[in-house]
């Protein structure tokens, strides 16, 4: 056997070992090393440990309102874009709105309506892929203002639905009027 075919052969072998032994691990039926008895269900103070770790690490991820600020800001930046028909910036801020939108339901998949009743957040933006940001998307590929106009502000009404259906009216939106303000409308209805 030539040394490629032996390295071969002996790195397969190799490979083999490993992931027999990650196998063996996964399944919970490797030997221990040093000789222990192992306990295949982690004891109390154990579960109270992994509790306080995951209440940690939930405190230090930043809440919906902050993914959803960055959508807003996004959002703006869109219309500028668009406007200054600079459609590869436009494509960069809206594939960045659906990126923090995608975010925003990670952090709460589901809220409560005004009657207590579960929203599904994937599900309403699933709805919002398939219909306004698809039509926003592909207003952008065109190139057109008019098509852009019209789907940027039928992607508004689509937020403000959420925002509707999760007892959150008071965030209205408006096309914003600087780059350097945001799209929440601060005069009452």
């Amino acid at each position: 056997m030539s040394k490629t075919g032996t390295r071969v052969w002996a790195g397969s072998g190799v490979l083999g070992a490993v992931l027999g032994s990650i196998a063996l691990v996964a399944s919970g039926r490797a030997p221990d090393p040093v000789g222990r008895a192992q306990d295949p269900a982690p004891k109390g103070d154990e579960v109270a440990a992994l509790k306080a770790e995951v209440a940690r690490l939930k405190g230090l991820v930043p809440d919906q309102s902050h993914a959803m600020a960055d959508v807003g800001y996004h959002f703006t930046n869109l219309w500028f874009a668009a406007q200054n028909s600079n459609w590869p910036l436009a494509q960069f801020c809206l594939d960045e709105v659906r990126s923090h939108l995608k975010w925003a339901v990670r952090i709460i998949p589901k809220r409560k309506d005004a009657e207590n009743r579960e929203i599904d957040l994937g599900g309403i933006l699933g709805g919002l892929e398939t219909s306004t940001l698809k039509d926003l998307d592909l207003a952008i590929k065109a190139q057109g203002q008019e098509r852009f106009i019209a789907t940027y502000k039928a992607q508004m009404e689509g937020c403000m639905a959420c925002h509707r259906a999760t007892n959150k009216p008071y965030l209205r939106l408006h096309v914003p009027e600087r780059p350097d303000a945001g799209i929440l409308e601060f005069r009452p209805e």
